[in-house]
């Protein structure tokens, strides 16, 4: 399914944050965006594919092949494969999803792989507090791609 990414864009209005993902461990990124999805802002992130996870490849594939592979066909509870809608779910998890509050601020975060047309001539933002190599002196970490890729998606 072709996502038109203007349409999305649109949907934000004029006043929004881009977020390169790109160099960004996972977790650290996901709960700056959901704190600050919480005081009302709108945040587009781009290169979600280029997000980190830190720790050793195996365990850190292991650990979401469980989270996965958990439920059923018919029941879920489902996780998904594609690495913008993990990110999401990343975020999701950081958020009050069961109240009204939550699921708004939900609602005013975007994800894509890449940077689409429409974001090109925009400037993005880093945050200092979630980038790898100001924070972690690890050479042990995962591309959420590659994850995605271990779980079976075919698109990056």
């Amino acid at each position: 399914m072709a996502v038109n990414v203007s349409r999305v864009i649109k949907t934000l209005g004029d006043d929004f944050t881009v977020i390169d993902a790109s160099g960004h461990i996972l977790g650290r990124l996901s709960s700056k965006i959901a704190k600050r999805l919480l005081n009302g802002e709108r945040i587009v992130v781009v290169n979600a594919e280029k997000a980190v996870i830190t720790g050793d490849k195996y365990m850190v594939f292991e650990r979401y092949k469980e989270k996965y592979d958990r439920g059923s066909k018919e029941k879920g509870p489902y996780f998904p494969r594609h690495p913008e809608r993990i990110f999401k779910r990343t975020v999701r998890g950081m958020l009050p999803w069961k109240s009204s509050r939550g699921r708004d601020a939900y609602r005013r975060l975007r994800v894509f792989m890449g940077v689409p047309e429409e974001l090109q001539g925009r400037e993005f933002e880093k945050i200092e507090d979630a980038l790898l190599e100001k924070v972690s002196k690890t050479d042990k970490y995962v591309t959420l791609a590659e994850v995605s890729r271990y779980l079976g998606f075919r698109g990056v």
